[in-house]
Order: C-alpha cells, then sequence, then structure tokens
C-alpha cells in the first residue's frame, strides 16, 4: 500500500505518539483540580503552551486549544463577528477557503451579515490590490488560507497582513492547517491563525486557534474551565503535550523535509509532464508537499478508483468536499470546469520513499493504459 494523501492525514509520528501515550498513563488528573496530580498535569499543560507560543512567534495567552482545525475556524469567524457585530456585517472570504469557514459564513448570513468572495488570479493568488478595493467601512472580517488544501498555493499573507493593519476594524484570519510544519510563513500582521497538529504528524483530535490578546471573542462553546474563556472543556493534556513536540519536531526539521519533498516533487511533475492526457494544475506558487493534476477527459473518481485497486491512496480533492463535486479551488484557479471535474490530488512528504513513487508511476501507467484502452 502507498500512502500519497498527506495533505488530507499524516500517520502520528512515533516519538510523538510515544509522548501521548506517556502523558495519558502518567498525568491523567485533570488540570483543573487543585490536588498534586492535578498541579501536575496543569505544569505539563502550561510548559507545552509556552513552548508552542514561543515556536509560533506569540504568548501563551494567545494560545485556544480546540478540537480540530474545523472547530477552530468556526471559533474564529462566528467568535469574532458576534462579537464585533456592531462595528459591521461586512465578510470577506477568498475564494480557496475551507468548507468550515463557507459554512460558519452560510449561517452568518441567516442572521444579518454579508459575504463577499475574493477571487483569485490566473495563478490562483489573491490579488492584494483587488482585496483592498473589496474592504468597506463595514467590513469586519477577512479570511485568507496560508496554503490550501488542493493546490497547495501560497498565498500572499505578509502583504495582505501588512495591509489590513490600516484598517483597525477588520480582523484578519488565516487558515494555516497547510502551511504549519512545511513552510515558514511571517504571521506577525494576522490576528487569528488556525493551527491543525494532525497535518505535521501529531493527534487526530486536536486543533489551535491563535488569538491575538488585544483581540474579544465570543464563545461557540460554553460551560467548563478550560486554559482560556473562549473555549470551555477540560484541557485534553495528553494531546497538549504531543502538539507541542510534534509541532517542535516539525519546525526544527522544515528545511531539509521541504528539500526532500521538493525533489519528489520534480521526479513525480516530470513524469506525469510525460503524458500528453496530463494537465499539471499546480502554479510556481505551489508548495512541493501537494501536485495537483488532471487527465482530461477522464473523471478524478474513475483514476482514484483504479490506483486505489492498485494500491496507490491519493484523493480527487479536500476529503471535507461532497463526493462527484468538481474541486472549486481548482476551477477557481484555471477557470475551467473540466479540469475542476477530472482533478487529482497527490500529497508528499518526507516520509514518501523513492520506491513508493516508482510504484505511483508503474500503477498510473497501468491505469493510463487500461482507461485509454476501453
Amino acid at each position: 500500500m502507498v500512502y500519497l494523501d498527506y495533505a488530507a492525514n499524516t500517520p502520528v509520528d512515533r516519538e510523538v505518539l510515544d509522548k501521548y501515550y506517556d502523558t495519558l498513563l502518567n498525568y491523567y488528573g485533570n488540570p483543573n483540580s487543585t490536588h498534586q496530580m492535578g498541579r501536575e498535569a496543569q505544569e505539563l499543560v502550561e510548559r507545552s503552551t509556552r513552548n508552542i507560543a514561543n515556536l509560533l512567534g506569540c504568548d501563551p495567552d494567545e494560545v485556544i486549544y480546540t478540537s480540530g482545525a474545523t472547530e477552530s475556524n468556526n471559533l474564529a469567524l462566528r467568535g469574532i463577528c458576534e462579537r464585533y457585530k456592531d462595528r459591521g456585517k461586512h465578510i470577506l472570504l477568498s475564494t480557496l477557503e475551507h468548507s468550515s469557514l463557507m459554512a460558519s459564513a452560510a449561517l452568518l448570513q441567516e442572521n444579518g451579515f454579508e459575504v463577499e468572495i475574493i477571487p483569485v488570479d490566473e495563478n490562483g493568488l489573491v490579488n492584494v490590490e483587488e482585496l483592498k478595493n473589496m474592504i468597506r467601512p463595514d467590513t469586519i472580517f477577512v479570511s485568507v488560507v496560508s496554503v490550501d488544501s488542493e493546490l497547495g498555493l501560497i498565498q500572499p499573507i505578509e502583504e495582505i497582513g501588512t495591509l489590513l493593519k490600516e484598517y483597525p476594524n477588520i480582523v484578519f484570519h488565516t487558515d494555516a492547517s497547510q502551511s504549519v510544519g512545511k513552510v515558514n510563513i511571517d504571521f506577525r500582521n494576522v490576528d487569528l491563525i488556525t493551527v491543525s497538529p494532525h497535518k505535521f504528524y501529531g493527534i487526530n483530535d486536536i486543533g489551535i486557534l491563535i488569538k491575538r490578546k488585544e483581540l474579544g471573542l465570543k464563545p461557540i462553546i460554553f460551560g467548563g474551565r478550560s486554559t482560556t474563556v473562549f473555549r470551555s472543556g477540560t484541557p485534553n493534556t495528553a494531546s497538549i503535550v504531543a502538539s507541542s513536540f510534534a509541532l517542535e519536531k516539525a519546525l526544527v526539521n522544515i528545511e531539509d523535509r521541504y528539500g526532500y519533498v521538493k525533489r519528489l516533487n520534480e521526479e513525480v511533475k516530470l513524469f506525469l509532464s510525460s503524458h500528453p492526457q496530463v494537465h499539471i494544475n499546480n502554479s510556481d506558487e505551489s508548495i512541493p508537499h501537494t501536485i495537483n493534476f488532471s487527465v482530461k477527459g477522464v473523471s478524478s473518481g474513475r483514476v482514484v478508483e483504479l490506483l486505489d485497486s492498485k494500491g496507490i491512496c491519493v484523493s480527487s480533492k479536500t476529503s471535507c468536499c461532497p463526493i462527484g463535486a468538481p474541486s472549486k479551488l481548482v476551477y477557481a484557479a484555471t477557470k475551467d470546469n473540466s479540469l475542476a471535474q477530472s482533478s487529482i490530488r497527490l500529497s508528499l512528504s518526507y516520509m514518501t520513499t523513492e520506491d513508493e513513487i516508482d510504484e505511483f508511476k508503474e500503477a498510473f501507467d497501468e491505469v493510463l493504459n487500461e482507461i485509454m484502452g476501453a
């Protein structure tokens, strides 16, 4: 079995898992409890939070733990808009945002908010000048994903953040689920940052939202003490400790991992480009971890199914999208519905081996021969 769907989920790092189990077995006191075991657990939580804050360049008080990136995105958008709705009800989201933001925005629309979609240019990037022209006096929230999950495009987050600092009533959010641990991005001018540990070999039951401390935020989950007033619930000690360790490992090794994945990316793209039926949908602005391509005139579902039958795990688009629907991200970037209907995402990791790439090549050639010979 060859796993090439790391953008959807990464396997937990063995050392991270060991850290998780050690904490789970030995520090099971409730961090909210005042007895010795509770205090020991609380110290672990606080130490891990300080480490996460140091690694992400924020204050420990700015770290909010959630159940995952979906909740973090909901909390960011709904929490800010409900808290500051007296300032305005205009929301700007890029067309590449995750469904958790789009669905939350739809809910806010039912309550009187107005949502506009920021388009992308021919390279799939948000045009900063066009974004500036869309800003209104009642704009209160802008969200632009750092790196999207299908094309792996790196958006101009630093430039957007600099622009939005000129508008004190606007809160700037970025979903960094696909960027943290893969590529270095300057988040200094970003107000809210969604981080997803299961995208960098951490545990799957936790998310992080970084919220600048000068911002208010209306909670969406109430009751029960936690590490912050903005999200209730007993702190998940083991997952917090594991996330801190996973983040540290990912960032310490980020350059070496990036270089290795880039070499694999070039090899796979060279192979795919040798097939006239294949169109590569990525641009030069994509991170090497994500390769998106289309087999012209063939549905992505068929290619994915045939590859799966040969033990190759890839996906047709982000796992959060409806099955059978065209990729809205590929269409937004290419403006070609046929490419969006047939797009396939292959995502790489530092764990991907040369042998696995060879197996993919062999299987893909077999699949193409089956399809073209049918």
